[in-house]
């Protein structure tokens, strides 16, 4: 323990670092309002149950929800600090996974962590709308770098426990980490030694435990039953809705932009893999060129199942977001070649290697820097970062044989200096706050004064995130919201609905006529700006920014 304590400490260096600088980290802006307001939910069944987005989830098969509903029952903590604390847990296992990839490669401690660094500054995937680092708990931020720490573990030889990692984060979500378990697969029948073939025959075992707990939870799940058919197609009338709310699933929709930018990551992972290779273990090729070949190969694959033969799984499943193991070896790869080459003393190397990693943290299309973009006072400074950081950590590695308080001064440079200076001096900001004052003040008023089955309507709200903000933190359902549609890819049935609503409520200007329309679909009160008041109408609560109307129910 004692040999290991610096490691240990570093990686919480880097994680704090993370989630507290760069990239940081967000909480009920995206996702985390969707799996709140279900677990809310599940928690206490009173709570939302007129809500669609809250009764009719999509947490049947991951364990997110058991294990935060089980801990919330142990420990009496609310669901925010039970789920960032697993988010911040799982983003120190990310970390320690590309650190075993780096040392696995040759590298000592201290440019290892460097490697590891350069992962935890994340990257934005874009087209396909996910990141390598994940600034919200949700099932993806606890098993993307749970599989990263698979592959660090099987890299260094330990098959079992890395089946142990990958078998966890199968459990919290199987669509992320279905590329790590194609190319163990593919490990697994590659001839070897009879003694090799044996442990890697047991890195499966914990797949098999896993798939069995996963079969139990999901036949005890609480909650709403609909499944739709595993071969049901997409309707030619909601086809133009998943296009326009979920566009990320369809990769027609943003292919041919973004796919030149995915073939230069691709080609810098294959070139970094190239080079590495003489000192790559057997096993982390297969990693290192897995990986990635998965995703793009997702490409095509989504091409013909979904935006040719609608296969309605495709888009609940979404493989494309595999574009994310791309980026990510477009990082790990070249990064540790570069410091390779510093250790080696190829200073000029090192330094284009590890720019190179540095640009996915930087830009999510790298093939706007290679025209008249480039020219942009903006991306000509993310360009320089790009090349001084490229540099500050060749220096490091440079110097990473010596003992002296330089070696040491230029390292800790190197590790620190791109979690401050990425958004800074690049310019970088990787989300905006859609939380207010007013906002928190409506959300008070809401609980302290309407009862639980009470239902918000936000008619001109749009596609504000504030509505899902909300639901999740008064914990009274909201008739419909855009973040909510999210879940259209999940139940058709959920789809309908939500269209329904959707094209009820987001219309304006707001008459009586529809009022009494709304009122008779079971909404009780009605938000509007503060700007956009109701004429004649009294209001029941307002402020600078909202103002709350209470609608009669019709008699009868």
């Amino acid at each position: 323990m004692t040999r290991h304590l610096p490691l240990l400490l570093a990686a919480v260096v880097l994680t704090a670092l993370s989630y507290l600088v760069f990239p940081g980290h967000t909480y009920l802006q995206q996702d985390s309002q969707i799996y709140v307001a279900i677990l809310e939910h599940l928690h206490d069944p009173s709570v939302l149950a007129a809500d669609p987005v809250a009764t009719r989830h999509h947490v049947t098969f991951t364990i997110y929800d058991e294990l935060a509903l089980a801990l919330r029952r142990l420990t009496g903590l609310d669901f925010e600090t039970l789920l960032v604390a697993d988010q911040l847990l799982h983003r120190a296992a990310g970390i320690l996974g590309i650190y075993l990839v780096a040392t696995a490669l040759g590298l000592s401690r201290g440019p290892a962590l460097l490697v590891a660094a350069a992962y935890a500054l994340g990257a934005t995937v874009a087209g396909p709308a996910v990141l390598t680092v994940e600034y919200e708990p949700k099932p993806r931020a606890s098993a993307l770098p749970m599989s990263l720490l698979a592959v660090g573990l099987i890299a260094r030889g330990w098959y079992v426990a890395g089946g142990l990692a990958g078998s966890l984060a199968f459990l919290y979500h199987p669509p992320t980490v279905y590329p790590f378990w194609l190319v163990y697969f593919a490990i697994e029948l590659w001839p070897s030694r009879p003694e090799e073939m044996k442990r890697r025959i047991e890195g499966i075992l914990p797949l098999v435990a896993a798939l069995f707990v996963m079969m139990i939870a999901s036949r005890l799940q609480p909650g709403w039953r609909d499944p739709d058919p595993f071969f049901g197609t997409i309707d030619v009338e909601l086809e133009p809705l998943f296009k326009m709310r979920a566009s990320y699933a369809w990769v027609s929709l943003w292919a041919g932009q973004r796919i030149g930018h995915y073939l230069i990551l691709w080609g810098f992972a294959m070139l970094a893999f190239w080079r590495l290779r003489p000192v790559m273990p057997p096993a982390l090729r297969f990693f290192a060129v897995g990986l990635p070949l998965v995703g793009m190969l997702s490409l095509p694959v989504t091409y013909l199942l979904l935006d040719r033969w609608k296969w309605a799984l495709i888009a609940k499943v979404q493989p494309a977001r595999a574009l994310l193991f791309v980026t990510l070896m477009a990082v790990v790869l070249p990064m540790t070649a570069g410091l390779a080459a510093g250790v080696a003393r190829r200073f000029g190397e090192a330094v284009a290697w590890c720019s190179v990693a540095f640009l996915p943290s930087l830009t999510s299309d790298v093939v706007a820097w290679f025209g008249p973009a480039l020219m942009n006072a903006v991306n000509l400074r993310r360009l320089a970062l790009a090349l001084g950081l490229g540099a500050l950590a060749a220096g490091a590695a440079l110097l990473a044989e010596r003992k002296g308080l330089l070696s040491r001064l230029v390292w800790a440079a190197a590790l620190l200096a791109p979690f401050f200076l990425i958004p800074s001096v690049g310019q970088i900001v990787n989300y905006s706050e859609i939380d207010s004052p007013e906002l928190e003040e409506l959300i008070a008023w809401a609980r302290a004064n309407t009862s639980r089955d009470a239902v918000f309507a936000f008619p001109a709200a749009g596609r504000s995130l504030q509505p899902g903000l909300f639901r999740a933190r008064a914990l009274r359902a909201v008739y419909v919201d855009w973040k909510g549609g999210g879940q259209i890819n999940m139940i058709k049935g959920f789809a309908e609905e939500w269209l329904k609503r959707w094209e009820e409520v987001m219309a304006w200007p707001v008459d009586e006529a529809r009022l009494k329309i709304w009122a008779a679909r079971g909404i009780d009160y009605v938000v509007v700006p503060a700007a956009q008041r109701l004429a004649g109408r009294k209001a029941e609560f307002e402020n600078a920014a909202f103002v709350i109307y209470r609608l009669e129910k019709p008699e009868g």
